[in-house]
């Protein structure tokens, strides 16, 4: 049973939301401030699990996160997706005209520019979470300071909502994946994806190949990412997530591509989220 979950950021974070939201039980959270940290406490037992972003749908993959799973064996278990609201936020009593600079993760101030560039006045500072930002405002009794974080950030911190869905686009969403030292006791039947490596050979044709066994095997292919070998230069591992209604037929690409593909690799094998 899951008790101690490993978060990237702190109370409010965005990890914070996916951690209350995906399980089902009152859990014990470790905040990290940095996803190699996350992983550290995974792997020193200091945690039951961990929660790591992988993808955003305006970002695109956060791909050290794919290579922090496979260099250290862990096992996707679940995966949640999570629609991301940033909001603006300062200490009570206070006007956007008051605010003098704003600190944020560099991803949301991105996502954010739009908005502030009706306020010239405000400085944008990139900092390393954005409910850090908020308990820190909230700590030290910064006036003038804004944040740009969760709804859950502000209510935590007492904080003040000065601008609601700042961000430009309004459909943001976060594919955030729940990992484990070993991999889960999921009952096949409850199986519906997974996340896989392999690195193909540098021959005509031969991703190719691959490719097609898994539609052969009525795999559906929902993201492909390449990721360079470092001892290898010019060569690259092939990072993929397959879904499929059968469990069985998921089996035989398996049986399959372990032949066909050099180093093939379950990272994990899950739920689909999206059904």
């Amino acid at each position: 049973m899951i008790k101690t979950v490993a978060i990237q950021g702190v109370r409010g974070s965005f990890h914070h939301i996916v951690s209350k939201q995906f399980f089902e039980n009152p859990i014990d959270i470790i905040e990290c401030m940095t996803f190699d940290r996350t992983v550290d406490s995974l792997i020193t037992k200091e945690s039951d699990a961990a929660i790591m972003a992988l993808e955003n749908s305006i970002a695109g993959s956060i791909i050290p996160n794919y290579a922090l799973i496979d260099k250290n064996n862990l096992h996707i278990v679940g995966e949640h997706y999570l629609d991301i609201q940033h909001n603006f936020m300062a200490l009570p009593n206070q006007t956007i005209d008051d605010i003098k600079e704003v600190y944020s993760h560099p991803m949301a101030l991105l996502q954010c520019k739009a908005f502030f560039k009706k306020y010239p006045h405000i400085k944008l500072v990139e900092d390393k979470d954005t409910a850090e930002v908020a308990e820190r405002i909230k700590k030290n009794n910064l006036k003038g300071i804004g944040a740009i974080a969760s709804v859950m950030a502000a209510e935590i911190f007492e904080l003040e909502i000065l601008g609601h869905s700042i961000q430009t686009i309004k459909h943001n969403e976060t594919r955030f994946v729940i990992v484990k030292r070993k991999n889960a006791e999921v009952l096949e039947d409850q199986i519906s994806k997974a996340s896989i490596k392999f690195e193909a050979d540098h021959k005509r044709g031969s991703l190719a190949a691959i490719l097609n066994v898994m539609s052969d095997c009525k795999l559906n292919l929902t993201k492909i990412q390449s990721l360079p070998i470092i001892e290898t230069p010019w060569k690259y591992a092939f990072f993929v997530d397959v879904t499929f209604e059968s469990y069985l037929e998921f089996k035989k690409a398996k049986s399959i591509l372990k032949i066909m593909a050099p180093e093939f690799k379950i990272l994990g094998e899950y739920k689909n989220a999206k059904l």
